[in-house]
């Protein structure tokens, strides 16, 4: 029984992370005017804007696949680990009136991605 429980929460991370992370995608590939806002506050529109997008894009993918589930994990920890980096130093929690969504919404990738890393350590670290 706690292995379906341990499958279901497992599966419930991967959908709520690659959601999110799809997404953001329209708004970072379609130019939209709060991505590029962001983006070129950090100084990196627009191929800082595309490359994320890519990025998560593979991510998505990655975590949708069972067995690149641990790879997509480490690469969605790494985009989101950016992406607060950025909230915390220079976008602040809240961008351009939006209640810290965005931030809550990296927050969220993050702890799923953490959370399905952990859970995986041990297909991370089989050679």
């Amino acid at each position: 029984m706690a292995t379906n429980k341990m499958i279901l929460l497992s599966w419930v991370l991967r959908i709520l992370a690659a959601v999110i992370l799809l997404q953001t995608l329209f708004f970072k590939f379609s130019g939209a005017e709060e991505s590029v806002f962001i983006f070129s506050t950090l100084g990196m529109e627009p191929w800082g804007r595309i490359g994320t997008g890519v990025a998560e894009l593979i991510a998505s993918v990655l975590l949708l696949v069972p067995r690149t589930t641990p790879v997509g994990a480490l690469i969605g920890l790494g985009i989101m680990s950016g992406a607060l980096f950025f909230h915390l130093t220079r976008l602040g929690i809240e961008v351009r009136g939006d209640h810290g969504q965005l931030f809550i919404y990296a927050l969220l990738v993050f702890i799923c991605c953490l959370i399905l890393a952990w859970s995986f350590l041990k297909q991370l670290c089989v050679r």
